[in-house]
């Protein structure tokens, strides 16, 4: 075996070893329960239905069927325990730096380059957030089958046939089902084409007139991918403008957005050599230095210049540099979807197209330099370490909701929406007051954010701080009249001041505006069991069944409610249902372990306070439950 390969194996084991520790990590409450935690059709696993809806679906904001299919597989095989959902997008990773070797060394015959190519791809921090989060398990798959679909590329190339072109077109489908990112992938070939497959070339004795064919017969060759790419990006808009995460002009005007755009290509290439200061979320700026953007301007030009002066003697700084522009132009932003003005996600197929100029060009800097390769191994050494340190500091931070939250506030500025999603997870753990001080924090910053006036809302309501939660809601429904979320919130607070009938009316205007909303059908039908109607509540509580075909959350409230009336034997058989429903629910299992200590039966309830834990560990109320039903023994 041939050192070069010895080392790719070595790569590989250190990619393992130091992306394990995502294993002890949690979910994070920033699109992991969009993608797994909360999503009804995703917790329940690979069945007909559920692989139906993943090819129907535009959650997200996005189709991308594959990816559901595969988060779905990972709850088939570990459930909700996170060890299992990081540990595949560890392996999907590692699995794509070792094809991206062995591209490189297949169509470039220079295996140490391709090889510090895919080191720096495996181990670098801008792509932890690809890897460390399960939200982006698009990005994982997508950049693995961007890799695998250029590999069979570069098989077709060698030994053309149809065969070969269809399997190379079936995988980049498949590849832009994952995630959309890889519409530029038909430029890419062309840029491959060119070097270093040498597919520009005109036949020998030829000229430069037999290579203006050659060039319009492999532009031909791409149409097929082309059209795919027009297809996708299609659904995609489509699936981002319905979803409403498409920003509008007044929020992100043109001129910003360019300007934005310019300082976003400067930023990545300077966070590719000098990594610091690296956050989940930046914010998308309100106005941009015009120091700033000149220095990022000029930065580009340069490069550009300079590639552009020397790319036909070193054709691999010219490839290596439009990969990185072209790859890049879906999600520069000049179509902004989000809150952020770049994301270290982004990078992760764009900057292997820096890494080959630099693979590439180093050596040829040091071309006469007499110790040449002594050097060349000394740095290229020095540089895998110090990625690899901080790439394993940077996974540090996605241990949880708080220390990641913590230290993007840390180095960046003004970022009301991650205080937004500090103080939920502030609220998740109990600590009121300090979700509260965060979501006044974010509203400081952005008072006209309808979530952040939302949240504040949902603290004061269970504080039974009703009236000054109302105002909040009527706030965010000012800023946003159609924001559902709002209007049910707004009902829950008013049933809390005893206002049944504003209450009654805010669930039905919430129904209105979303039929299919069923928080709205769970809380009319709670409120109308509490009236006594019970046979209308029956009807919304169905409703939410079949919006929520397997979710145990409407059983479990209704059983909570008529528990609180005193109507034991009904709710027990609700609690049973929700159960049967979802038998690993923690809501379900919990609160019928409280609801059988309310009735005596302590060894039952201590049994499913133990289930609690086996699916929740950290459950800090099961485990105090279980010691106060010790303490009684």
């Amino acid at each position: 075996m041939r050192p070069a390969h010895l080392l790719c194996i070595l790569m590989l084991l250190v990619t393992l070893a130091v992306y394990a520790q995502t294993a002890n990590h949690d979910f994070i409450n920033f699109d992991d329960t969009l993608y797994v935690t909360t999503n009804p059709v995703v917790k329940d696993g690979l069945k007909a239905w559920t692989i139906a809806w993943a090819f129907t679906a535009t959650t997200a904001s996005n189709w991308h069927p594959v990816t559901w299919l595969s988060h779905m597989t990972d709850v088939q095989l570990f459930g909700l325990n996170p060890y299992g959902h990081h540990l595949t997008s560890v392996i999907i990773h590692t699995l794509s730096a070792l094809l991206l070797f062995l591209l490189l060394a297949q169509i470039t015959a220079a295996p140490w380059q391709s090889l510090f190519v895919a080191t720096l791809f495996a181990l670098h921090p801008l792509h932890v957030e690809s890897v460390a989060w399960v939200a982006e398990r698009k990005d994982v798959l997508s950049g693995l089958f961007w890799t695998l679909t250029l590999l069979l590329y570069a098989r077709y190339v060698k030994n053309p046939g149809a065969g070969r072109y269809g399997a190379t077109l079936a995988c980049f489908a498949v590849g832009l089902m994952t995630k959309p990112m890889l519409v530029t992938l038909p430029l890419v070939m062309l840029l491959l084409d060119w070097w270093p497959l040498n597919r520009f070339c005109p036949a020998e004795g030829g000229g430069t007139a037999a290579a203006k064919p050659a060039v319009f017969k492999l532009a031909m060759e791409k149409i097929p991918f082309l059209l795919l790419s027009v297809l996708s990006s299609a659904f995609t808009i489509y699936a981002q403008h319905h979803g409403g995460a498409m920003a509008t002009l007044d929020k992100a005007p043109l001129g910003l957005r360019f300007g934005n755009a310019v300082i976003a290509y400067a930023t990545y290439i300077v966070d590719a050599f000098w990594p610091h200061d690296l956050a989940m979320l930046y914010p998308f700026p309100t106005f941009i230095l015009l120091g700033q953007l000149v220095g990022a301007a000029l930065l580009l030009a340069l490069i550009s210049a300079g590639v552009l002066y020397v790319g036909r003697r070193f054709p691999w700084l010219a490839v290596g540099w439009l990969w990185f522009l072209i790859t890049l132009l879906p999600v520069i932003g000049l179509v902004q979807v989000g809150g952020q003005s770049h994301a270290d996600r982004y990078t992760y197929i764009p900057l292997t197209g820096l890494f080959i100029m630099l693979a590439w060009g180093v050596p040829q800097l040091l071309e006469k330099w007499r110790c040449r390769r002594e050097a060349l191994m000394i740095s290229a050494g020095l540089a895998v370490c110090a990625i690899t340190a901080t790439t394993w500091v940077q996974i540090g931070y996605w241990r949880n909701n708080i220390t990641l939250y913590r230290h993007t506030l840390a180095v960046t500025r003004n970022n009301y929406l991650i205080l937004n999603n500090y103080g939920i997870a502030m609220d998740q753990a109990g600590d009121y007051e300090s979700a509260l001080q965060l979501y006044q924090d974010a509203l400081r910053i952005w008072p006209r954010s309808v979530t952040a006036h939302n949240n504040i809302g949902t603290v004061l309501e269970r504080k039974g701080r009703y009236a000054e939660a109302i105002e909040h809601y009527r706030e965010a429904l000012r800023l946003k009249p159609d924001y559902v979320m709002a209007v049910v919130n707004m009902g829950k607070s008013l049933a809390g001041l005893g206002k049944v009938d504003e209450a009654l009316t805010c669930y039905e205007r919430a129904l209105k505006l979303d039929p299919s909303n069923s928080d709205g059908h769970l809380q009319l039908a709670i409120l109308l069991l509490k009236s006594g109607r019970r046979d209308e509540a029956r009807q919304h509580y169905e409703a939410v069944l079949r919006l929520e075909p397997h979710s145990a959350r409407a059983p479990v409230n209704i059983g909570v409610e008529l528990a609180q009336q005193g109507r034991f034997d009904e709710a027990a058989d609700y609690f049973r249902q929700a159960l049967g429903i979802d038998p690993d629910s923690v809501e379900a299992n919990f609160n019928y372990g409280v609801f059988l200590t309310k009735q005596n039966r302590n060894n039952e309830a201590a049994g499913y306070f133990r289930q609690v834990l086996r699916i929740k560990p950290d459950s800090a109320m099961a485990r105090d439950w279980l010691r106060r039903l010790r303490q009684l023994e």
